[in-house]
Parts: structure tokens; sequence; C-alpha cells
């Protein structure tokens, strides 16, 4: 193992860090706690401050080999944070799709009946109902 500077070793540490406030972020985001995801924001931020200060940039980390574990930790802090983002985003697109349905039922200027067909004929809501 080779030695490890003190700078590595804080990368290291915060990398931890970051690890753990992504698994509560996800906690959070299971659970709907909308408060709690909030007070982690600013905590990741910093994290992610602190971390680009130490780290080198990506261009020498991939030929410094004492950064190796470094740099596999972040690769599995940018999995995390991408399956957190996958959850932000069906959540989001499931009140979309509520939002959408709701708007839809709100609407009495269309009406839609079925023919004797079976199709489904509009009627607008100014007609009445007599010519359904």
């Amino acid at each position: 193992m080779l030695p490890q500077s003190p700078e590595l070793k804080r990368a290291l540490e915060l990398a931890t860090q970051l690890n753990q406030m992504l698994e509560l972020e996800f906690k959070a985001l299971r659970e709907q706690n909308l408060d709690e995801f909030e007070g982690l924001q600013p905590v990741k931020g910093e994290l992610l401050l602190e971390i680009a200060k130490l780290a080198p940039p990506a261009t020498d980390l991939q030929a410094k080999v004492e950064w190796q574990d470094f740099r596999e930790m972040m690769m599995a802090c940018r999995e995390l944070h991408r399956r957190n983002e996958i959850l932000i985003e069906r959540r989001l697109d499931a009140i979309r799709g509520t939002l959408q349905s709701l708007r839809i039922q709100d609407n009495p200027s269309q009406i839609e009946v079925y023919n004797r067909l079976g199709h489904i004929a509009r009627f607008s809501g100014a007609r009445g109902y007599d010519e359904a």
C-alpha cells in the first residue's frame, strides 16, 4: 500500500462523508421527507467544494496511482447521485401526470360521450346534452 498524503487522507474522509450524505438523501427522498432532503443540500454542497479544493484535476487524477481509492469512491458517489436523480425524476413525472389528469377533469367545456358506433363523440358544453 502506498503512503497517503494528508490531502489524500482528507479527500478520502470527505468522499466517505459524501457517500453517507447521498445515502441519507436517498432515504429522505424515498420517505418523501422534503425538509430533511433540503437540509442535506447545503452540507452536500460544502463537501463537494472541499473535495474540489483537495483533489487534483481529473486529468491528473488518472495518472496518480495513490489516488485510485479516492477515484473509485467518487465514481460510487456519482452512481448514488444518479440513483437519487432518477428517483426525483420519477416523482416529478408522477406529480406532472396527476396535475395533467386534474386539469382534464376540471375542463367542463369538453364532454366526451360515446356515439352509437362506440366511438368517442366530443360535444362542447355550450350545445347541451340534448345532442348527445
